[in-house]
């Protein structure tokens, strides 16, 4: 059952994980007796839910509902490799069945740690070439030691997370000077076709409608998030990936087994037959394409940020210049003939 797990060549536990009281083999469970409150702060999503749903589509053996996380995850990996370093040792938060580390080479990540919620995507997680150490952790409580890690990733995790500036500030704890964290989150416009479909079905057929797809972070507030959390030379870009499906309960079929279904406290738990036919018809009388099918768009943010270090490049001191804005446009100016 374990033996893609690799513990060889990794320094002692109680060098990297903070609670040396907790005897970690191959297997480490780090929880909370809270199920999803973070010092008082908003508790959104009902954390013990979001549990339930990952184990149970990890349970499912089949890696058809696998296809976003692997195409983010691809493209995280790709990011990692856009930064001309190796790195000794790495972080993947919300792993679930490593669809980063699958991307990666171990001349670029030399040992990877993995932590999920999930134990069951911790045991179901993918061969890769990179030495790895699974630990399962929330991620809301990260259970490492503060500078251990040279790069901490994540991939389609962190938009479960209630508290997330605190979970970004852990983030930054964990890295070493001069790290850097890499990461990948649903956006705000995520399900936007989805979402209006089942409101407008619902206001039709009930006289009014209950959020069934989970609040998002918009990606105006992500870095001012990443900047309160401690991390410079900041870079936010934004992807729309759209799946095509025949029909809105294919949609929502999928979601459940990726892991993705609504875990909001304010959520609510069944959608009559009515609705769900309504929702059908307007999803596809107002997004439907000449085939049949019907999109759902999916808004990936896509963070990296540093943790400051003296080597890094700085801003000049303001007042430093000695060319003011006005004279910038002179300088593309071919210097005038001389006559004489």
């Amino acid at each position: 059952m374990l033996q893609n797990i690799t513990t060889a060549r990794f320094p002692p536990m109680n060098d990297i994980v903070s609670f040396p009281k907790i005897r970690c083999s191959q297997w480490s469970e780090f929880q909370r007796q809270s199920s999803g409150r973070a010092g008082g702060t908003m508790n959104v999503f009902d954390r013990t839910m979001k549990r339930r749903q990952k184990k149970w589509a990890a349970s499912q053996d089949t890696d058809k509902y696998d296809y976003l996380r692997d195409e983010v995850g691809s493209r995280v990996a790709d990011r990692v490799y856009d930064i001309a370093r190796t790195f000794p040792l790495a972080l993947d938060i919300g792993s679930g069945k490593s669809h980063i580390a699958e991307h990666l080479q171990k001349e670029v990540v030399e040992r990877l740690f993995l932590t999920d919620i999930s134990e069951k995507a911790l045991i179901n997680t993918r061969q890769s070439e990179i030495p790895t150490y699974c630990v399962m952790a929330d991620e809301e409580f990260l259970p490492f030691k503060e500078n251990t890690f040279d790069l901490v990733v994540s991939s389609m995790s962190l938009h479960w997370i209630n508290d997330l500036p605190g979970a970004l500030r852990q983030i930054n704890q964990v890295l070493k000077p001069d790290g850097v964290f890499i990461g990948a989150m649903v956006g705000g416009e995520t399900l936007y076709e989805l979402r209006c479909s089942l409101q407008l079905a619902e206001l039709e057929r009930e006289g009014g409608f209950s959020p069934h797809v989970s609040p998002y972070t918009a990606v105006t507030d992500l870095g001012n998030l990443l900047n309160q959390a401690g991390f410079t030379m900041l870079t936010v870009d934004i992807d729309d990936i759209q799946v095509h499906y025949p029909g809105i309960l294919e949609v929502m079929t999928d979601l459940q087994g990726m892991g993705e279904s609504n875990c909001a406290w304010n959520r609510k738990t069944m959608l009559h037959r009515d609705t769900i036919l309504a929702a059908a018809a307007i999803y596809q009388e107002m997004y439907g394409s000449e085939d049949g099918s019907v999109p759902a768009t999916f808004e990936i943010l896509y963070m990296i940020g540093w943790k400051p270090h003296e080597s890094q490049a700085k801003p000049a001191k303001r007042g430093s210049a000695n060319v003011s804005f006005g004279e910038l446009s002179k300088i593309a100016q071919p210097l005038p003939e001389d006559k004489s």
